[in-house]
């Protein structure tokens, strides 16, 4: 049986809708080596930033410090120590992240970290504003375009903002006051992707969820919304100008860190 990527996906929604009907079954690979090769006959996009000391990062985080304790020449192996923060690099935020009781790195379901990709390319947008926040409007173009973001769906917002890794300076690109200038998301495309879309996770190429003009301020309150609903988020996403809007995967893979408050992330998408 032959099937493509963008079919694999529809089968997988509509096997988590009608669950044990026919329509599922005439629709799905039969078997996880048909899936397997379907996903193996597409193009593999890391969407990660390679980490080390002196990368961009969040203004309160101190840098990564990496310690040679082993060499191949005096040991016969080698073994690094790396010291930094959980928020490295391109990283998970988990729900504990911000709010107590809720789940952390180690708790996250598997089930939740292969995912329908959704790309909201706003580069064009963000190029003439720095400080532009997503709008509903961009929202709504996209699903004019490609229908309804699918539920359970990883949501990037493309801002092309990780072409100016590794530089922290134009990262976080501060003005002579002190204001942070990045793009952001708002909080009525937050709330219509999880509360009716139901996504299941979203990520940007910033340091944050929120813009550089409320960071600057200390305010976090969209990290926060996100992660007190319970659901993940990726930050410092890259290469997300090499990715159709559309039609592809995600999955996003983090060590099984116990009790985790944040760690970095491998975050591959699956395109045609």
């Amino acid at each position: 049986m032959r099937c493509t990527l963008r079919g694999f996906i529809c089968a997988v929604a509509i096997a988590t809708a009608t669950a044990g009907t026919s329509l599922a079954a005439a629709s799905a690979p039969a078997t996880i080596d048909q899936a397997l090769a379907v996903l193996q006959s597409h193009r593999f996009v890391d969407l990660t930033h390679t980490f080390r000391p002196g990368i961009p990062h969040w203004k309160g985080a101190p840098n990564e410090t990496v310690k040679t304790l082993y060499t191949i020449k005096k040991d016969g192996f080698r073994i690094n120590e790396y010291c930094h923060i959980g928020q490295w690099g391109t990283h998970v935020d988990p729900p504990a992240h911000f709010h107590d009781g809720l789940w952390t790195v180690d708790q996250i379901p598997p089930k939740d970290m292969l995912m329908p990709l959704v790309v909201i390319d706003v580069h064009e947008k963000v190029a003439k504003n720095p400080d532009y926040v997503l709008q509903m409007s961009d929202v709504r173009a996209w699903e004019k375009k490609h229908g309804p973001i699918p539920r359970g769906a990883f949501v990037a917002m493309r801002t092309d903002w990780s072409k100016r890794w590794p530089d922290q300076t134009r990262m976080m690109n501060r003005d002579a006051k002190g204001v942070y200038h990045y793009p952001g998301w708002s909080l009525p495309v937050l709330k219509y992707l999880y509360e009716t879309r139901h996504i299941t996770a979203s990520g940007h190429e910033t340091t944050d969820t929120d813009p550089g003009s409320s960071t600057t301020k200390d305010d976090y309150s969209l990290e926060s919304y996100i992660l007190g609903l319970n659901h993940y988020q990726i930050e410092l996403l890259a290469h997300l100008d090499r990715v159709p809007e559309a039609g592809g995967l995600v999955w996003v893979s983090f060590p099984k860190v116990g009790d985790g408050s944040g760690f970095p992330a491998r975050v591959i998408a699956i395109v045609p």
